[in-house]
């Protein structure tokens, strides 16, 4: 029995541990609104140049927070646009970026299941810190990178 509190309570005293660091470390999340934001002004600079794209935007962790499809946008682009963004979440570069580092400096690396190895993925930086990727698709790999930035650019007063 003994034996059996004591080892609750170590459990205990280290979930407190945890959560008190946790507490104490304050690091930015990409919210909702600001996902949409970011969403809603790509969206708006695809539709003012006749391009039709789908929109995925990630948390740090990979998870998808915003996701848009403009109408009789490529189906494959769905997925592509998910590859795109869960690059730049896992890695603080660009998607053409992390091409370029697959290639040069790391060949095999674009393999990695998941990735993508050409432009239209960007990460989302606040602080300093990396809170997520955005992954545009549908258009030239060029223009999915401008309509990204372009939504990067729509927060950057929030993403200070």
């Amino acid at each position: 029995m003994i034996r059996k509190l004591t080892k609750i309570a170590c459990a205990a005293a280290m979930l407190a541990t945890t959560q008190m660091s946790l507490a104490q470390e304050s690091r930015p999340i990409l919210t909702q609104a600001t996902a949409k934001k970011m969403a809603d002004a790509c969206e708006n600079h695809a539709r003012s140049k006749g391009w039709k794209i789908i929109i995925a935007i990630v948390d740090s962790g990979g998870v998808l927070k915003q996701y848009t499809r403009m109408d009789d946008s490529f189906l494959i682009s769905v997925v592509v646009s998910q590859m795109k963004a869960n690059t730049s979440a896992g890695v603080p570069v660009s998607s053409r970026k992390f091409g370029e580092i697959a290639k040069t400096m790391a060949p095999g690396l674009e393999f990695t299941p998941n990735t993508a190895t050409f432009p239209g993925g960007l990460p989302i930086m606040a602080g300093g810190a990396h809170i997520g990727g955005i992954g545009v698709s549908g258009a030239t790999g060029d223009q999915d990178e401008e309509c990204a930035q372009v939504a990067l650019d729509a927060v950057k007063d929030v993403l200070k």
